[in-house]
């Protein structure tokens, strides 16, 4: 990196491309030129926590000090609660400087010089240590074929490319009793004695070190080895469907389209570029095929400059979000999310007394669910109806409430022999939410509309949120997406707090839709002196503070759709 101060004034575009094998943070000048360059470790954000991020980003920033914007692509990051967690870190280590957070797959697309020609869409091929095609439409829609990592994909990757040419020379060995030509190169790149070795190597082995045995393959196609030339003429294959799947979902049959190859599988290996190109063309034979010609990281350059380059004319409104709703930040309103004024002295009863206040408390639940007896009895028949036409049961919900449908859906097959998939529970957070909290997986209003979208979800079936304060965002986007497949919807909250009021969602609305409410008192240990113990972070009440929960869903809301 240049030591050479720049003048004062000069506006400086920082671009950040972190991937699986290393990282490049680039700086240039309005004008593009290079200013400074460093390396740093590989960072995917799927395998870093939040100080692990922020950390890497100060070393960065230690060698790239006073940029006026920056862009930073990096691997892993998928969603727009992926691109928060790039920005909250970056703000750590250079604060108040505007940020653009995406994927490594966005900047290294944007690195390529557009084509003279017009395209209805650009793709990128990427081949490294791992693999993906992604392409954007003129009209910036996207599509990613691949990028699964490489236990899941990564076909036509150095990875899978290293890997089987391991494989394969096991594989001769084993038919013909005689080790190959591409073992023997390998041993001699692995500083290994015999084939058993390989063994051991191969349980501490990175993704990494698998990787770079591709050039091994390289090197023996080059000298017309048989078994190596295979492997590469099927990775190629491999590379050309995925770019060529790519393009079909993107633009369908529009031979108007760009294909750039970029990774270092790709751009070091111009014989393999090439292979890839022609079986491209195959399908694709009016596509304009190039390599990326330089780094890819200059794509994160471009956008940084973008942040600080003056605007002209009036700028866009951002468009509605169609699932915008109040402020959760609302929530302290909710009856849920209050003290229970019964229960205000909770820590100061002795345990009979505690133990009778909360056994009184239950014993008004009956009451307040017979006098909303309508309302269930309207949603029980909207689920037998489902069922009964061959339609699937899903509950969701966060925390606690997503937990108890799991639950109640995991009871269904061993209590009435109902098949696994009649009554599905989905949680915020996925899996490891069942026994731990998942930060901010409430919040995410898209992944509930994928859990949603991924369970193929139709008019036959019908899905019951679960949320205490009847505001859960990740509830609130399984609902949205649920109703626009036609599927039944029911809301299970604490109806006093009237969240139709304050939710609305841009589907269709039924003729017939029924909604209702009931009542239900608080739970004693909720909003108690012990929930200030909680809040307080007292480690030593730790007994106290797992007491001091919110209340539980309380209320129905029903929306019943018919066809």
């Amino acid at each position: 990196m240049s030591s050479r101060a720049e003048p004062k004034g000069t506006a400086i575009a920082l671009g950040i491309e972190c991937g699986g094998t290393r990282t490049v943070a680039l700086a240039a000048d309005a004008s593009g030129r290079q200013l400074h360059r460093a390396e740093f470790g590989p960072a995917n954000l799927r395998l870093l926590d939040d100080q692990k991020l922020a950390t890497h980003f100060k070393a960065i920033a230690a060698r790239m000090p006073g940029p006026s914007a920056i862009a930073i692509g990096m691997a892993g990051a998928r969603t727009e609660e992926d691109r928060n967690r790039i920005r909250a870190a970056a703000s750590k280590s250079w604060r108040g400087v505007a940020c653009i957070a995406t994927n490594d797959l966005e900047t290294a697309l944007l690195a390529a010089p557009a084509s003279e020609r017009p395209s209805a869409a650009r793709i990128l091929i990427l081949s490294g240590t791992g693999s993906c095609s992604f392409g954007k439409s003129r009209e910036g829609r996207t599509v990613k074929v691949g990028g699964w990592g490489h236990i899941l994909g990564d076909k036509g990757s150095s990875y899978e490319i290293g890997l089987r040419l391991v494989k394969a020379s096991l594989y001769y060995y084993d038919r013909e009793g005689k080790w190959p030509g591409p073992g023997q190169r390998i041993l001699r790149a692995l500083m290994l004695n015999e084939p058993n070795d390989l063994i051991p190597w191969a349980q501490t082995a990175s993704k990494t070190d698998v990787a770079a045995l591709a050039i091994q393959a390289f090197e023996l196609s080059d000298e017309k080895e048989k078994i190596a030339t295979d492997i590469l003429k099927a990775a190629a294959t491999s590379l050309a469907k995925d770019g060529t799947a790519c393009r079909k979902r993107l633009v369908g049959r529009s031979p108007e389209v760009e294909f750039i190859l970029a990774g270092s599988t790709l751009t070091r290996q111009p014989r393999f570029a090439a292979m890839v190109s022609r079986l491209l063309r195959k399908e694709n034979a009016k596509a304009h095929i190039t390599v990326l010609q330089r780094e890819s990281v200059w794509g994160a350059v471009g956008m940084a400059k973008q942040l600080i380059a003056p605007t002209a004319g009036p700028q866009r409104s951002k468009a509605k979000d169609p699932f915008s709703f109040t402020s959760v930040a609302l929530l302290s309103k909710s009856p849920t999310e209050q003290r229970n004024p019964r229960s205000m002295k909770l820590d100061q009863m002795s345990v009979r007394e505690a133990a009778r206040l909360m056994l009184g408390e239950d014993a008004r639940i009956p009451k307040a669910l017979l006098e909303k007896i309508g309302s269930i009895e309207q949603a029980v028949r909207l689920v037998s109806r489902s069922l009964q036409a061959g339609g699937r049961l899903f509950y969701v919900g966060a925390g606690t409430s997503g937990r108890l449908g799991v639950l109640d859906a995991s009871e269904c097959p061993p209590t009435f022999q109902t098949p696994p998939d009649m009554v599905q529970g989905i949680i915020a957070g996925g899996r490891s939410a069942l026994w731990q909290a998942v930060e901010g997986a409430e919040d995410n209003l898209a992944a509930g509309a994928q859990a949603i979208e991924f369970r193929s979800v139709n008019a036959k079936d019908i899905v019951v949120g679960i949320a205490a304060s009847g505001r859960t965002p990740f509830v609130w986007g399984a609902l949205a997406e649920a109703r626009q497949r036609k599927a039944a919807t029911v809301l299970n909250y604490h109806s006093g707090h009237r969240a139709r009021d304050s939710h609305r969602l841009d589907a269709p609305q039924s003729r017939h839709s029924d909604q209702a409410h009931f009542e239900h008192p608080h739970h004693p240990l909720h909003g108690s002196a012990w929930q200030s113990h909680e809040q307080s972070d007292d480690r030593r009440k730790g007994l106290q503070c797992q007491a001091a929960r919110p209340c539980r869903p309380h209320g129905l809301r029903i929306d019943r759709v018919r066809l």
